[in-house]
């Protein structure tokens, strides 16, 4: 196995959805390696962008796969590439030991439907596995403490990007 510093960082996107209201989606996880802590189990949509994948094309099929949203408007991308590491105590064991954390592209958007929309249980129209277990609203200010702790650097800068969104 390569070493822990050797190791590249997986490219994801990740995507903030705010409602008319201001607040923002966040779901509770449905587990995993990298949930090491049972009291940081919420976070937005985010996953993994295809080889040749547009990061905008991966961001809108990201949510719709964890979340049924389809109906949203782009709001704005964070510019930087943002990147964290996961612990060296589940590395070798997250996505098969391949990689040491992610590299995020981190877009908002603007959620234009109805929560009936939503669905985290039998998400993308029940084709794909649930990644979370429940949702709710949530002003944006309050995210970064309701993160794993070792993703809340990058929660921090897209709140900071994103803070003039939201209606705190």
């Amino acid at each position: 196995m390569a070493r822990y510093e050797d190791l590249p960082y997986r490219t994801c996107v990740g995507v903030m959805l705010i409602n008319n209201k201001g607040l923002v989606f966040i779901g509770r996880r449905a587990g995993g390696l990298e949930q090491v802590d049972d009291g940081h189990v919420w976070q937005m949509p985010q996953g993994g962008v295809d080889p040749g994948e547009d990061t905008w094309d991966a961001a809108k099929r990201e949510l719709y796969e964890e979340t049924s949203v389809h109906s949203i408007e782009r709001l704005g991308e964070v510019p930087d590439w943002l990147i964290y590491d996961i612990p060296r105590t589940v590395a070798g064991r997250a996505w098969k030991g391949r990689y040491r954390g992610q590299r995020q592209k981190w877009f908002a958007v603007r959620f234009t439907g109805k929560d009936s929309e939503i669905n985290v249980e039998k998400p993308g129209g029940g084709g794909h596995k649930a990644e979370f277990v429940s949702w709710r609203w949530e002003p944006m200010k309050n995210l970064t403490g309701l993160i794993i702790p070792f993703k809340r650097p990058v929660y921090e800068r897209v709140v900071k990007e994103f803070s003039a969104l939201a209606d705190d």
